[in-house]
């Protein structure tokens, strides 16, 4: 689990410092041994399922869009939110055309991550 959300976190990281408009808030970038628990194991069951998608479909998950790749990622994210609290924010888990341009270029920048790992 560590290696595997570790790798997510840091391009959730990377991306949120790239893209997000100013300061980000301190919970956007807090370092992977700060995290919390609960994100800590979403962060890798998403990295699985990214990875467990680039690699059934043999390598063709390259030739998805940045925005659908970026989707797959938002969308496991969500699932993972609501696995973790019963009744989230909306804002955590709002659909990809509600979240800010910032989320969606990070989220599209951890599937690229997590591709160039697997």
């Amino acid at each position: 689990m560590t290696d595997a959300g570790r790798i997510f976190r840091e391009a959730w990281i990377q991306g949120v410092t790239t893209h997000f408009p100013g300061e980000p808030k301190p919970g956007y970038v807090t370092p992977w041994e700060d995290t919390p628990d609960w994100e800590r194991h979403a962060a890798a069951a998403v990295f699985g399922q990214v990875k467990n998608f680039v690699t059934v479909s043999e390598g063709n998950a390259a030739k998805l869009s940045r925005e659908q790749k970026g989707r797959f990622v938002s969308l496991c994210w969500i699932a993972q939110i609501y696995r973790h609290f019963p009744e989230p924010k909306p804002s955590y888990v709002a659909d990809w055309a509600d979240q800010p341009g910032w989320q969606q270029e990070t989220n599209s920048d951890i599937f690229e991550a997590i591709e160039k790992h697997v």
